[in-house]
């Protein structure tokens, strides 16, 4: 019984822990043609599409880490703005199969610019897509409706 109700202690904590937080840029640019396209990758673990994401770094701001792990996941640069589109939740996946939940909060960047080399170059699939193929591919819900939402407010008639 000592082992179960050690169990039963240790769930209790995980349960009782703040949420974790990480932050991510949403990478957008406009193509010659005036159409919006999104940046996705592919994430290392599981091979799914997700954006530019990371834990906090320091005293950086949550916008400079977004900035700085689309630099080191993707290879873009641009700035991302100071100002979160919103958050979506998901269940970070740690060693061992175990998860926990994460927030993300995430910030809008617009790509002005590519580097050759950069930290995790050939370990992800990197595309540029339709933002209805953005939201498509995502598996996040909350991610897939900021990502609808943002495109909704850089159209012309919103």
């Amino acid at each position: 019984m000592t082992i179960l109700s050690g169990i039963a202690q240790s769930m209790q904590l995980m349960l009782r822990r703040p949420q974790r937080r990480q932050y991510a840029a949403l990478c957008y640019r406009d193509t010659s043609g005036g159409l919006l396209e999104i940046l996705l990758l592919t994430s290392r673990d599981t091979g799914r599409w997700v954006i530019p994401k990371g834990w906090p770094m320091g005293a950086k701001a949550g916008h400079e880490v977004a900035a700085q792990e689309a630099l080191e996941e993707a290879g873009v640069t641009g700035e991302a703005g100071a100002t979160p589109l919103g958050t979506y939740r998901y269940q970070k996946r740690m060693q061992d199969d175990f998860s926990v939940p994460c927030g993300v909060e995430v910030y809008p960047m617009r790509v002005t610019g590519f580097v050759d080399s950069f930290k995790e170059k050939g370990k992800r699939q990197i595309d540029w897509v339709s933002p209805k193929e953005a939201a498509a591919r995502v598996a996040e819900p909350e991610l897939t409706d900021l990502i609808l939402r943002f495109a909704a407010s850089r159209s012309p008639s919103a």
